[in-house]
């Protein structure tokens, strides 16, 4: 084991005690992983059997994208899994890219089929997207995680 690795360990244990940064961990995890699933399911629609994704689709924006509802829920799937790539990469700007995606969202489900529950959830899920750019700038800076020894 390298001098390296053998400090990593002590290392991260300190930063964990920061509750910044353990939210930070937390929420960079869930938004690198969730975005990623449910990308993948829009090709397989698992979660939402025996209906496809397609239903929460506003008609407005079927109108506006060529192909079928079926088609643009594929090229959605695409963003969220890349998306999902982003946050787990660069965390402090895909927190943002999510955020902004949750907002279309958002839009899309209160001025399109009325899934106003899920519109709910989603705005939940935008605050902890914000909540986690914010973090991850501050663990960019060296503000959150950083270790402080006494």
């Amino acid at each position: 084991m390298s001098i390296r690795q053998a400090g990593a360990a002590p290392a991260l244990a300190g930063q964990l005690k920061d509750p910044a940064y353990s939210a930070y961990l937390l929420l960079r995890t869930v938004f690198t992983v969730a975005p990623i699933a449910f990308g993948l399911d829009k090709f397989f629609n698992l979660l939402t059997h025996p209906h496809h994704w397609s239903m929460y689709l506003a008609g407005w924006i079927d109108n506006l994208v060529p192909g079928t509802a079926d088609q643009c829920m594929y090229l959605v799937g695409v963003i969220e899994i890349a998306a999902g790539v982003l946050v787990a990469v660069v965390p402090r700007f895909g927190a943002w890219v999510v955020a902004a995606w949750l907002a279309g969202i958002i839009l899309d489900l209160v001025t399109g089929p009325g899934f106003y529950d899920v519109a709910l959830r989603d705005f939940g899920l935008l605050v902890g997207a914000v909540a986690l750019a914010r973090l991850a700038e501050g663990a960019h800076r060296g503000t959150v995680g950083s270790i402080r020894r006494h």
